[in-house]
């Protein structure tokens, strides 16, 4: 019988760069962007140290759409999902390694206002949008909120794309 293992990463930060949404000669969507997590505390003579952490995200087929529509620079976002590691050649022929975080769900923190949505049952409370039931056309932020909401997406755990397929 094999043993129980887990690849789990949760993280918290500020996206560092709009996301960049491409498609596979396949026609699966694949978005990769980057937040950013910092981290700060006190040494023994008293000063406060800084440190930032980058982390390469990438999502695949439905997912990587919403996540094309609806993360942007700067935002905050939540990000779950598991730590790959894969090995390419560049085109100067050079073998680079690539550490990356491949997204399962994520929640956006829209600073008050609603993403993605204009249902009015949103407007009452939060809401799970999963790739079936995200209304795609919508992707203006539509409906005022307090200041804490967020709105969570999830992907359904459905990865079945070929690594020789992605296009970077």
């Amino acid at each position: 019988m094999a043993s129980r293992s887990i690849n789990r990463v949760i993280l918290l930060g500020n996206l560092t760069r709009d996301p960049e949404l491409k498609y596979t000669p396949a026609g699966t969507a694949v978005c990769t962007f980057s937040i950013a997590t910092n981290r700060s505390w006190t040494t023994q003579d008293g000063q406060t140290k800084e440190e930032v952490q980058y982390h390469r995200i990438v999502s695949w087929q439905k997912l990587a759409e919403l996540c094309g529509k609806l993360l942007q620079k700067g935002r905050k976002v939540y990000v779950e999902g598991r730590i790959t590691y894969r090995n390419y050649t560049s085109k100067e022929g050079q073998q680079r390694s690539v550490t990356e975080i491949v997204l399962d769900d994520f929640i956006v923190f829209s600073d008050g206002k609603r993403i993605g949505t204009t249902d009015s049952h949103i407007a009452e409370s939060p809401a799970t949008m999963t790739e079936s039931s995200m209304p795609m056309g919508s992707e203006q932020p539509s409906q005022q909120q307090e200041s804490s909401d967020h709105t969570p997406v999830q992907d359904g755990g459905k990865q079945d794309v070929n690594p020789d397929d992605i296009p970077f």
